[in-house]
This record gives structure tokens, C-alpha cells and sequence, in this order.
């Protein structure tokens, strides 16, 4: 698992740095670089911290819903952005369930409960999936047409909250974008996880491996 990591962010970490140093034209682009280099220093040395041996096999099952007009939709239209973080999980040497078991476990209204932080669904859902963590991603977005350049444009945050069995936080964070996209907030949202999610990740990775379990 700290192999694994280690890897991804060094990865991360070169393309982050590359990026900036490409287009650094201003004294104030190679401050903003700076700045980013002290910061993925600051995360790499973090991710060189091992996971403690009792959390290893532990699984974490992953719900999406989108957030509109204050309540919560799940659906089969989360497929591919419940890969991508499963994916990127995986690449951090952490164990995931599949969505086909999620789905087959858990009923809409009970993923509902859980995203709302309610303990006693989340306790039961444990168990059925033989899931120890939960990360809950919960879209909210706003989308509308940009008169001065008439252009349709979606804002969109993810907010990721990763849990125990128990529905106690372990950690959260935030990503997120602007996009001419018109109405696809699913697109800007798997968009957004491809590109940017690595330090949120990473994140939450460090305080799993610090504070699960405790």
C-alpha cells in the first residue's frame, strides 16, 4: 500500500510541478509554483507514513448522489465517476467494493440514510457489504446560461466524506470546477475527478491511515 502511493503521488506530484514550470511567465506564477512544490512536499512526506497493519484488507464502499434543491438523488447514472474513484482508491493500495454489490445491498432509501450521515443505516450496510468505511461524494452544482459570452456554463463542488462502519468522520474534503459544459454535470464531474481529485484523495488517504480505526 505505501508503495502504491508513494508511486501515484510522485506521479501526481511531477506533472503538478511540470505544469507549473511550463507556464511560469510572471514573478507571480513562480510564486503560485512555490507555493504548489512546498505544498505536494509537504503531502509527499505525509503518504511516506504506512498504513497501520490492522486496517489492511479493510474495504471501503463508495456512494455518489447528487445534491438538488436540497435533497439527495441516486441513481444508475453514477457508473462511470463510481469507477473513477474506485480506480484511483485502488492505485492508493486501498480495497473498494464493486457498485453491482452496493446496489444489490443497499436499497435507495437506506444509501440516502447513510449519506446523511445516519449511523444506524450505515452500521447495517457494514455489514452486509463487508465494508469497514464509507466515502460519501455528494454533487451539488449550479448550471445556467453565461449571457456575456452566451455560452451555457455548469459550477460544480464534490464534497467527500469518508466514515467509519459506524458513520463517524474520518475525514473531508473538497473539490472543485467551472466548465462550459451546458448540462452535463455528470461529464464536468467525472472530468473533475480524472484531473483533479489526486491531493483530495491523497488527503483523505493520510488521515485513513492516521485516524481509522482509533
Amino acid at each position: 500500500m505505501k508503495r502504491t502511493a508513494l508511486f501515484v503521488f510522485t506521479i501526481w506530484l511531477a506533472l503538478d510541478l511540470g505544469a507549473a514550470h511550463a507556464f511560469s511567465f510572471s514573478e507571480e506564477a513562480q510564486r503560485d509554483a512555490a507555493a504548489s512544490q512546498a505544498k505536494a512536499a509537504a503531502m509527499y512526506a505525509n503518504l511516506s507514513a504506512p498504513c497501520r497493519e490492522s486496517l489492511k484488507g479493510k474495504k471501503i464502499a463508495v456512494l455518489i448522489a447528487e445534491r438538488h434543491s436540497g435533497k439527495l438523488q441516486t441513481g444508475g447514472g453514477h457508473g462511470l465517476l463510481h469507477q473513477e474513484f474506485n480506480r484511483q482508491l485502488a492505485a492508493l493500495g486501498l480495497n473498494t467494493v464493486s457498485q453491482g454489490q452496493i446496489n444489490a445491498q443497499i436499497a435507495a432509501a437506506e444509501m440516502h440514510a447513510i449519506l446523511n450521515n445516519d449511523p444506524d443505516a450505515a452500521l447495517a450496510a457494514s455489514g452486509r457489504l463487508g465494508a469497514s468505511f464509507f466515502l460519501n461524494g455528494v454533487i451539488s452544482s449550479r448550471s445556467g446560461k453565461n449571457m456575456m459570452v452566451n455560452a451555457n456554463e455548469v459550477a460544480l463542488t464534490i464534497l467527500l466524506t469518508l466514515t467509519d462502519g459506524r458513520g463517524r468522520v474520518i475525514s473531508s474534503q473538497t473539490i472543485s470546477a467551472e466548465s462550459w459544459a451546458g448540462q452535463d454535470v455528470l461529464g464536468v464531474a467525472l472530468g473533475l475527478v480524472r484531473d483533479s481529485a489526486g491531493p483530495a484523495l491523497a488527503q483523505l488517504y493520510v488521515d485513513y491511515c492516521s485516524r481509522a480505526g482509533r
